[in-house]
């Protein structure tokens, strides 16, 4: 069996009212598929898949982050079986105005129903679900991080940074990591946790065998308390409605606090000492509570509390969660 690496995209639209992507038909074949090519020498996968996206469509596609999404299957050329992996990333069409290829004989928009139909590989038809899926989610969190980033402007007497700090990571992911609120360095570049307790995070969920890339990562507050003081009561107030909603979009297995003030402001559980590492659930949704990194940042010898609170989770989630 020979093996060959692909990469492409799932092209999207907004039209009247509907989400549509955009399928392809190849010369000389009666089905469907997505923009896709081989992954040539020297290039990554994303560069592959904006290269064969644009010369296939003619479209200028801006891709939509962390998305990806793997498809393996099987066919044959002669009488060679191939097997095909291909990796498809996510995006969106700034026009519709389609140039399809020489290897292609026309084009269709497809809302979810019709796209489903027309895939040709059946292996393929979880991966559009998927695309579907998530880009809706994506739409949902943009529409909510843009309202929760004029809040400042709204509140008399704010005393936090203007500087929104949006959560991230996949927003279908399985786990989601919620602290405290940015620190200095999240506020600068609009990122959470990319300083030294970003960095502890990172190391940790290395070493329990969690991808960073894979969990969604966001705070009960999401502007800097001014020299990294704790947020108020009144300021988590103003800010847990915005949070609750991105659980609702996200809707991961398992929510993870770091640390006492996101965990008590939002199920009512504190004493990270006592309650680290069991799994709490209220309606419907999994919660657990361990560390924050800046507390083992302080003291080493927590690090391994909070590998074991998290090796653990991974455990229950492949068993039972």
């Amino acid at each position: 069996m020979r093996a060959e690496r692909s990469a492409g995209a799932f092209v999207f639209r907004w039209h009247n009212g509907n989400f549509e992507l955009l399928l392809l038909k190849r010369l000389n074949e009666k089905h469907y598929d997505l923009p896709k090519g081989h992954i040539e020498k020297g290039e990554t996968e994303e560069q592959a898949a904006k290269r064969e996206t644009l010369e296939e469509t003619g479209l200028k596609v801006s891709f939509i982050p962390p998305f990806r999404q793997a498809v393996s299957y099987t066919f044959h050329n002669g009488k060679t079986r191939v097997r095909k992996s291909v990796v498809y990333f996510l995006a969106w069409a700034t026009n519709d105005r389609v140039t399809t290829s020489k290897e292609h004989k026309g084009y269709k928009w497809c809302a979810y129903k019709e796209a489903v139909q027309k895939v040709h590989y059946k292996d393929s038809v979880p991966a559009v679900n998927r695309a579907f899926d998530y880009i809706a989610r994506a739409q949902k969190m943009y529409a909510l991080n843009q309202e929760y980033a004029r809040l400042p402007g709204q509140v008399r007497d704010w005393n936090l940074s203007r500087n929104f700090v949006p959560g991230e990571g996949p927003v279908d992911a399985k786990v989601m990591f919620i602290g405290q609120a940015p620190g200095a360095n999240e506020d600068t570049q609009r990122r959470p946790f990319i300083g030294r307790s970003g960095q502890l995070l990172t190391k940790v969920l290395t070493d329990v065998g969690i991808d960073r890339s894979t969990v969604y990562i966001s705070s009960v507050v999401q502007f800097f308390p001014p020299k990294n003081r704790a947020p108020t009561p009144k300021e988590i107030e103003l800010c847990r409605g915005f949070l609750m909603r991105q659980i609702d979009i996200v809707r991961p297995r398992v929510v993870v606090f770091l640390g006492n003030i996101s965990s008590q402001n939002v199920i009512g559980v504190g004493e990270v000492r006592k309650n680290h590492g069991r799994i709490i659930t209220k309606n419907g949704v999994h919660y657990m509570l361990t560390l924050h990194p800046a507390a083992v940042l302080r003291n080493n010898h927590l690090y391994a509390t909070m590998a074991a609170d998290l090796r653990n989770l991974v455990g229950r989630i492949k068993q039972t969660l």
